[in-house]
């Protein structure tokens, strides 16, 4: 696995986890999803470290899982693997503050990691969808309908239509909209200020979100 696929960037209190396959969209392939996984456990095992936040590099948040795999072996067996099962498992009880500042399109797997973090913001370049149901792979619909309610998430799961950065917010998806180019600087202020409290006040909290199952759904 090439050691540039997740560019992870310290800067105490905060830890900046940047998708790093600009080529590929930020295609969620093994080796990506096994960086993000790894680089989650360690923030969770390091007490200098009291927020992450995750966005992509180039244009494009995340495209969702890379096609490519699904050459070798159809999407339910991926999704059903032990990569992906320890991937998806990671994000939804990480123990921190999880921050998504979304710089562009977020597809399928995309979106799967906007909801499954704790706040999220979004460039006014970012779009949102679940296109993945065009070619025969399903959506995380319970994570998403624990964030914009069930009708909503149904109907993206199923049209399978994008979205934009407005109408994201509209419907509680993101929690702000800001020019792409403050998006870091958005996303950065707002993890100092959750950095302020004391870390067992943040891993208390953070622990009844998950027990709450606002960062758990169903496994993709």
């Amino acid at each position: 696995m090439p050691d540039d696929v997740l560019i992870v960037a310290r800067a105490e209190p905060v830890c900046v986890l940047t998708l790093n396959r600009p080529d590929r969209r930020n295609a969620l392939d093994t080796g990506l999803r096994d960086a993000i996984t790894a680089a989650l456990e360690a923030i969770e095992a390091d007490d200098a470290i009291r927020v992450a936040v995750i966005t992509g590099a180039g244009p494009v948040f995340c495209a969702g899982f890379d096609r490519s795999e699904f050459a070798t072996r159809p999407p339910a067996e991926i999704f059903a693997g032990e990569s992906s099962r320890r991937y998806h498992h990671r994000l939804q009880q990480f123990s921190k503050p999880l921050i998504a500042a979304v710089n562009g399109s977020a597809l399928g797997g995309g979106m799967d990691i906007t909801s499954m973090a704790d706040i999220r913001i979004a460039a006014n370049t970012a779009t949102f969808g679940q296109p993945q149901v065009k070619f025969g792979a399903g959506a995380m619909f319970g994570q998403l309908a624990a964030v914009i309610g069930g009708g909503r998430a149904a109907e993206l799961c199923l049209t399978g239509r994008t979205i934009d950065a407005e109408e994201a917010l509209r419907i509680g998806f993101v929690t702000r909209v800001v020019p792409v180019e403050r998006l870091m600087e958005e996303a950065l202020a707002v993890a100092r200020g959750i950095a302020e409290a004391p870390l067992a006040t943040l891993a208390g909290v953070k622990a009844s979100i998950v027990a709450s199952g606002v960062t758990v759904g169903g496994a993709r």
